[in-house]
């Protein structure tokens, strides 16, 4: 018998987060949506002379604020209530309706910044020193005047925000074909059932002892995305085109330096990751070879690389049992900390277990003036218990900036959104590797943390070199088709997975599983935040006072430049130290796990 997921009319509530704390239902979602498109009508009239007094400057600013806050309501609603079931029409439409919108404002209020860049700098100050309101701004012109050359005329700045909607139309594309159009077939699972394969069954079958089900799980997911290779191949096409296409209309010389530009990071920064990674690569290996010796296969197949090295006594872990551990683990952090967490856990904020047409994997997210959510697809093991320490990272950096900064600076940076998270999952290890007395779970624990820097800074690493040379392979003008996609990511494996196993065909096509490749050269962050969160974490350990200073990081937002904010708080990712000193760790623990195995 085949085990279908449920509808989501069947999830128990307390599992289902509570999106009506946005707004309270469809009808005033339209009637705020019908006010806002008029409201945003209305702010051209605002257009003529704003730049002629310090008061009209700040009535503009403060509006577009407003309107924006009003407006990410709406959209983060819409999206939020689409995620829940993917295969509601209601949803999506509203979805569509605020992104449209969303690109209306973009487009009303393109005039402004190339308005205030074609202001003299002596008025500008002079403004900030005679309005009050206006020293709000001042990091905000500061990081606006930097970034001049790449500020168009107004006609352009309309063009390209209207253009963003085309711009985005491969990541939507990408997302219906993967979460709801595509169907992965049946598998047997370790108990010998017939389960409907789904994103989130994956990830609990590639885990599996039975290696058959995890050869099965492998080979019947990769052979639905083949199938779609070529569509997905002209899909990712199209948005490393668009990334090429908006970096050369702001005049960068390049995709990658457009990206990292809008947050003031250094293109060192991003290859100075890749370096260090290829210097750590020989541990990679010794950590690999040590996995095809601990499992005893002949052969060590990329379907080997995520079930546990280490039969643990009992790697189940429900939700509970999660929450209550987490719990434990982040008190470190301080009674007001654990005080939200435990808000998030009875107040609605996290929608908990799979549901069909749900979006997978995990996230938090949410709109400022509310409280943070969280999405899990919980799947009842220790891996989902790390993944809710790390959504709640995420949900507890937004819940301090949200409290502290105004809507302005109500947000950070991609560079910065992975090191709270990060943070947490550390804490948690360090807290069950502390209380674990049992060798054979301290050696599970080992594992999972190794197979934690394997995924989230050296794979993340891969994944970042894979976007730079597709991006650099277009600009160059070389196509970029399913085979060249292919070869390279076949490659790229072979280089950071190094001899000690078989590099299955089907992983050439793992490229056409990653989501994230939609959002030009966000990955490496995962990779960066793990190094700064392993300090982070290194240090709350040790050292009382450096809770505050953490606290003071997640308090933040986009007050400073990212790398700013990170060096106020004790952890300078302008040098490569920190990536060298967690790739260390890394190091150590493959070598205490090679003694401990021996």
């Amino acid at each position: 018998m085949v085990k279908a997921l449920k509808q989501r009319k069947q999830v128990d509530n307390n599992f289902k987060w509570r999106v009506n704390d946005l707004v309270a239902n469809d009808e005033l979602w339209k009637q705020d949506h019908e006010e806002i498109k008029g409201e945003i009508t209305a702010f051209v009239k605002l257009k003529e002379d704003f730049t002629s007094s310090a008061s009209n400057l700040l009535k503009v600013l403060n509006e577009r604020s407003r309107l924006g806050q009003k407006l990410e309501t709406l959209l983060v609603y819409a999206i939020m209530k689409f995620h829940e079931d993917q295969t509601n029409a209601t949803y999506q439409g509203l979805q569509e309706q605020a992104k449209q919108t969303a690109v209306k404002l973009q487009s009303v209020v393109s005039f402004i910044e190339p308005a205030l860049l074609s202001m003299d700098e002596v008025t500008l100050n002079a403004y900030i020193d005679e309005e009050e309101g206006l020293k709000l701004y001042r990091h905000y012109f500061e990081d606006l005047l930097r970034q001049k050359e790449h500020i168009l005329s107004p006609e352009m700045e309309e063009m390209l925000a209207e253009a963003h909607e085309i711009g985005s139309a491969a990541s939507d594309i990408y997302d219906m074909i993967a979460d709801a159009d595509m169907k992965f077939g049946e598998v047997k699972d370790e108990n010998g059932e017939t389960v409907e394969l789904t994103h989130g069954r994956y990830s609990r079958l590639i885990e599996s002892k039975n290696r058959d089900v995890r050869k099965q799980a492998f080979k019947t997911m990769y052979d639905a995305y083949i199938k779609q290779k070529n569509t997905i191949a002209a899909a990712y096409n199209a948005s490393v085109k668009a990334d090429i296409f908006f970096s050369s209309q702001r005049k960068y010389g390049s995709a990658q330096e457009a990206a990292l530009s809008g947050y003031n990071i250094p293109i060192e920064v991003y290859t100075n990751l890749i370096e260090a990674v290829h210097e750590a690569l020989p541990a990679m290996h010794r950590y690999v070879r040590l996995r095809k010796k601990a499992l005893g296969v002949d052969e060590l197949h990329m379907y080997d690389v995520y079930t546990p090295i280490i039969a643990a006594a009992d790697t189940k872990c429900d939700y509970d049992k999660a929450k209550d551990t987490v719990l434990k683990a982040l008190a470190v952090l301080g009674d007001d900390y654990v005080t939200k967490v435990r808000e998030a856990y009875n107040s609605g904020w996290i929608d908990v277990y799979e549901n069909e047409g749900k979006h997978s994997g995990a996230y938090s997210w949410g709109a400022y003036g509310a409280h943070p959510f969280v999405l899990l697809n919980y799947e009842d093991k220790i891996a989902d218990m790390f993944t809710l320490a790390h959504e709640l990272g995420h949900a507890m950096h937004s819940y301090y900036t949200w409290s502290t900064q105004p809507y302005l600076y109500g947000d950070y940076t991609i560079f910065l959104a992975e090191v709270a998270s990060t943070v947490n999952e550390t804490l948690l290890m360090n807290y069950l590797r502390k209380t674990v007395d049992d060798k054979t779970m301290s050696l599970y624990l080992i594992n999972y943390f190794l197979d934690q820097f394997k995924g989230t800074l050296i794979r993340q690493t891969m994944f970042a070199e894979f976007e730079m040379l597709t991006h650099k392979m277009a600009e160059e003008g070389q196509p970029l088709t399913t085979e060249s996609l292919s070869v390279l990511y076949k490659r790229l494996t072979a280089l950071y997975f190094g001899d000690g196993i078989v590099i299955d065909d089907e992983i050439s096509f793992e490229w056409s599983r990653i989501p994230h490749f939609y959002s030009a050269f966000y990955v490496y962050q995962y990779s960066t935040g793990f190094s700064a969160a392993v300090a982070f974490a290194r240090a709350i350990e040790k050292d009382p006072s450096a809770v505050e200073k953490y606290k003071q990081f997640l308090k933040s937002g986009s007050s400073d430049y990212s790398i700013n904010i990170l060096k106020k708080a004790g952890v300078d990712m302008s040098r490569p130290e920190p990536v060298r000193e967690a790739l260390k760790l890394f190091e150590e623990l493959v070598g205490d796990m090679e003694r401990l195995l021996a």
